[in-house]
């Protein structure tokens, strides 16, 4: 009977030495395995909570990489509007200064019209650049939405230029900015809002001078677009002695109504400076010496390639010094407005470029928090993970130790 319990109690001894044996060396290979990853969680059964939380910060990283790529795109696509844009200027700047010198007395007729071919190319560079597109092959200047090219023209019928698309800039996000810029409002006019009118003057003889100031809004909500005709009909320079009156009629189309208008008197001594009445919401002014039959076109422009095309074929058409004079004039007040209107939609977008640098810097430092989240949830402590090992293997070959010793409870190793 005692030999049987002792059999019983070498057995128990053995087979206890065996598991501990086992699992230890199954929570060694487990360090090791922390050890040679870094992390603390291998797998989720490891610890699930803390593999939940490691996997939602991932994620997010993940996400932020994906909007990041495409903030990259859109700041591409901006950055690219914006250096368009600026070409843009540099030619109308170009453009102006050719008109400038159009308007230089000692040139022929065929001097303004070789300096109009060289105002022709520099149109069409800025009309190409007007439909510039990105390197996915999308317009610049699309706004809400457009054609591929979103502005048509010259047309045959009024307007003579069009913007192809849905007008407006749209909206950025707290991770994102627009592909695109309101290209209407950069390159297309409005009558009430920027007032761009082309005025054009009959054919005035040489020894007397007629020109007019650029067109001004005076009230926005009273502007219909209309066009206008305007037609001295009356100089009297003989009902008061030494005073001239000039009347004049002036045409609206639509809708094609006439009114009669009769200016204050001025010396006759001097040039005519008469403030234009009959135009709704404008304000112009024509200077020089006006005489029957004179008349003066007002017609909006719809467009900065609509006021270049008319600055082109005035100062091309132009009979006189006379005609170059008020061709350069109008030329010039309109080419500014367009100018600002431009410079506009560039401010806009270097807005957006400093949104997305901005959008960049708080994803960068969300990424790092969400890094910090996720090394709390799974990276291992080194300096603990080597501890653990090593304490670990010490209990392991503690382990193996006692398994020999249990080897040796052997009969044959007593009888021997």
């Amino acid at each position: 009977m005692t030999s049987s319990l002792s059999r019983i109690g070498s057995a128990n001894t053995y087979d206890n030495a065996v598991r501990n044996i086992s699992m230890r060396q199954s929570a060694l290979s487990n360090l090791q395995e922390n050890l040679t990853s870094g992390k603390r969680v291998v797998r989720a059964s490891d610890d699930p909570t803390s593999a939940a939380n490691a996997e939602r910060a991932l994620n997010r990283i993940s996400r932020i990489a994906t909007d990041q790529r495409a903030l990259e795109a859109q700041r591409n696509a901006i950055a690219m509007a914006e250096s368009t844009l600026g070409d843009v200027t540099n030619s109308l700047q170009r453009f102006r200064e050719l008109v400038v010198s159009a308007g230089n007395g000692v040139h022929s007729n065929a001097e303004r019209k070789s300096i109009a071919i060289e105002l022709q190319g520099l149109r069409d560079q800025i009309f190409a650049s007007a439909n510039q597109k990105d390197t996915n092959g999308l317009p610049l200047f699309s706004a809400l939405g457009s054609a591929l090219a979103p502005f048509v023209g010259p047309q045959a019928t009024p307007p003579d230029y069009t913007f192809n698309g849905l007008p407006g800039q749209a909206a950025s996000s707290d991770v994102a900015i627009p592909f695109t810029l309101d290209g209407d409002a950069a390159f297309m006019h409005q009558p009430a809002r920027d007032g761009v009118y082309n005025t054009s003057v009959s054919t005035i003889p040489s020894g007397r001078t007629l020109t007019t100031d650029g067109v001004t809004v005076t009230n926005a909500s009273a502007v219909t677009g209309a066009s206008y005709l305007i037609a001295i009909t009356n100089v009297d320079t003989t009902t008061t002695p030494g005073t001239t009156v000039v009347s004049y009629d002036v045409t609206t189309t639509p809708p094609g109504s006439t009114a009669a208008q009769v200016a204050p008197g001025y010396p006759s001594a001097q040039s005519a400076s008469i403030a234009v009445a009959g135009m709704a919401g404008l304000a112009l002014t024509f200077n020089g010496t006006p005489a029957v039959g004179d008349t003066l076109t007002v017609a909006p422009s719809p467009s900065i390639f609509s006021v270049l095309d008319n600055a082109i074929k005035d100062i091309k058409e132009a009979p006189n010094n006379n005609g170059a004079t008020q061709a350069v004039g109008q030329a010039l007040h309109n080419i500014d407005i367009g100018m600002s209107r431009i410079s506009a939609v560039r401010g806009q977008a270097g807005d957006l470029l400093n949104r997305a640098d901005r959008i960049t810097g708080n994803q960068e430092s969300r990424n790092i928090q969400l890094e910090a989240d996720r090394s709390r949830a799974e990276d291992l402590d080194m300096v603990k993970g080597i501890s653990d090992f090593n304490n670990q293997q010490t209990g392991y070959s503690a382990a193996l130790q006692t398994y020999a010793k249990v080897q040796q409870l052997s009969l044959f190793n007593f009888i021997g």
